[in-house]
């Protein structure tokens, strides 16, 4: 998700919004009543476990009923959330902590998709042509490197990769291309390399290009890429749903760790995903709690590259939780 600085100034304007009616209490497990909640998603792979929980039961045994509504990115969810037709939506850290550097009201309260920890099996990585001079990730120095979105974090940890492995990551000339179309960038010569998540990465491997950089395991390798907020007005008027959520997602998560296999299954009930990709696809690691220091490397090095602006605090991005 993507928080462009249009998007985020007329937020900063609009406010929190939301009913004036107060939100009814979270019903206790074993209750016939739930609490209905709306949650904004992306259709990618991070968010299976939020599925997995409807279909389980693990957010009615917490008094919850989610309704997910799919987006293709902030600029239909951060409203929504903000003007409280929604109560949660999904975001990557980096869109969160340059929310915050704006006055944005929203509050991080659940993790999402992490890294992996393996560089040689993430759920994100540069790709590049199977002839391709570059090697390693100081050979991307220079190269044309398609990201999603310019000035995120997808730009921040593959500037952090190539950095590490002593390239000059100011050189690199970034392009930005949604991901269903990076592929294609990338074998028709348009640009050098493309930073792909799933289940791009593994399209590209099966038409025979090469990964040679796993840029968020790189990166840090507990690195908290993306995860649940809420506006800071709901959570200060709904302490209660909002910690049943964040319990919920929590046992959601380790769940879908648990079971790979009906993660794999769920994802063609809110994805386009090829089945047979689907089976082949790596997973992100589904974090049961957010890694606070790796939010801290994401901020540190987007002030580095000058992503994210100086000022952020840090304790402002977490929502008051248990």
């Amino acid at each position: 998700m993507v928080l462009g600085p249009m998007v985020i100034g007329a937020l900063v304007l609009t406010g929190c919004g939301g009913e004036d009616d107060a939100a009814e209490p979270v019903a206790g497990a074993g209750s016939d009543e739930l609490t209905t909640v709306r949650v904004g998603a992306i259709p990618i792979v991070d968010v299976a476990p939020l599925y997995l929980a409807q279909e389980v039961g693990i957010f009615a045994d917490h008094g919850l009923e989610v309704e997910p509504f799919l987006a293709q990115g902030g600029a239909a969810i951060v409203p929504a959330v903000l003007a409280g037709e929604a109560e949660f939506g999904f975001s990557n850290i980096t869109s969160l902590l340059q929310a915050e550097s704006r006055g944005v009201p929203l509050a991080l309260v659940a993790p999402g998709s992490g890294a992996t920890g393996n560089a040689e099996e993430d759920f994100a990585a540069v790709i590049v042509p199977a002839d391709s001079e570059v090697q390693e990730p100081a050979d991307l120095a220079g190269k044309r490197v398609a990201i999603n979105s310019i000035n995120n974090i997808s730009d921040t940890v593959v500037r952090e990769t190539v950095r590490q492995d002593g390239g000059d990551p100011s050189s690199i000339q970034f392009v930005e291309l949604a991901f269903p179309n990076m592929v294609a960038a990338v074998a028709d010569g348009s640009v050098d390399a493309a930073f792909a998540v799933e289940p791009f990465a593994t399209v590209g491997v099966s038409q025979g290009m090469r990964v040679v950089a796993a840029p968020y395991t790189q990166t840090d390798e507990a690195l908290t890429v993306a995860g649940y907020f809420t506006s800071d007005q709901y959570a200060a008027e709904n302490p209660d749903t909002v910690q049943a959520f964040a319990d919920a997602i929590a046992e959601a998560q380790q769940y879908a760790t648990e079971h790979p296999g009906e993660v794999r299954e769920v994802l063609g009930s809110y994805t386009n995903i090829d089945p047979a990709i689907a089976q082949e696809l790596t997973l992100p690691a589904y974090q049961t709690e957010i890694d606070r220091d790796s939010v801290e490397v994401l901020l540190d090095l987007g002030v580095e590259d000058g992503v994210v602006p100086e000022g952020v605090d840090l304790e402002n991005v977490f929502a008051d939780l248990e």
